[in-house]
């Protein structure tokens, strides 16, 4: 009877995958710490949160073949200079309402959620705001009253009363802004920003 081929051997393949699943779990634990590095706020990609204090545009790089964010001169949220620690709590804010009130059931983030409504990755940077001067009045009145202030574009989609604070619709606001500002590869592809700064 002939010896068994060393690559039909039992043993042999437990112990391969014993290894790949052992040094994939390593490679698993490595990617995970990098990926938190990037996506921290006061990186390249993800500003620090005090960026809600200026102008956010939205322009095309030549060099990475997309539309980035630019950020530019101070242009406060509300016309108030927030301290780092300021702005930080007041987009948590918005985050943790966007969380509270299920946004997502309709909405998407970063293109994860429903898509019966808008996507919000840009939100800030929507060119159906109107203007940049009208921006904050137009998107504070539809948090508050979405059902006399809607945009349907034709849908005949509402958005539903969220009963949102007032405190509540300012970090959201904050939160839009501060996303807007996030580099997000080129997502969503073909969106034009509403011109900033009387461009």
């Amino acid at each position: 009877m002939s010896e068994q081929a060393w690559w039909s051997n039992q043993d042999f393949w437990r112990k391969c995958a014993i290894f790949v699943t052992a040094f994939m779990f390593v490679v698993l634990i490595l990617l995970t710490f990098h990926s938190l590095a990037a996506i921290s706020s006061g990186t390249d990609r993800v500003p620090a949160y005090s960026v809600i204090n200026h102008r956010i545009d939205y322009r095309f790089d030549e060099a990475r073949n997309m539309k980035v964010p630019v950020i530019g001169e101070e242009a406060p949220l509300f016309g108030k200079v927030l301290s780092e620690d300021e702005a930080r709590e007041l987009v948590d804010l918005g985050k943790l309402t966007v969380q509270a009130k299920n946004c997502m059931n309709c909405h998407t983030l970063l293109g994860n959620g429903a898509y019966y409504a808008p996507d919000l990755t840009k939100a800030w940077l929507d060119p159906g705001w109107g203007n940049e001067q009208a921006r904050e009045l137009l998107m504070t009145m539809f948090l508050k009253d979405p059902k006399t202030n809607a945009r349907t574009y034709g849908t005949n989609r509402r958005m539903p009363d969220l009963d949102i604070t007032d405190e509540e619709v300012r970090g959201i606001i904050a939160f839009l802004k501060w996303m807007s500002a996030v580099d997000t590869n080129g997502f969503p592809q073909g969106f034009e920003p509403l011109p900033q700064g009387g461009s």
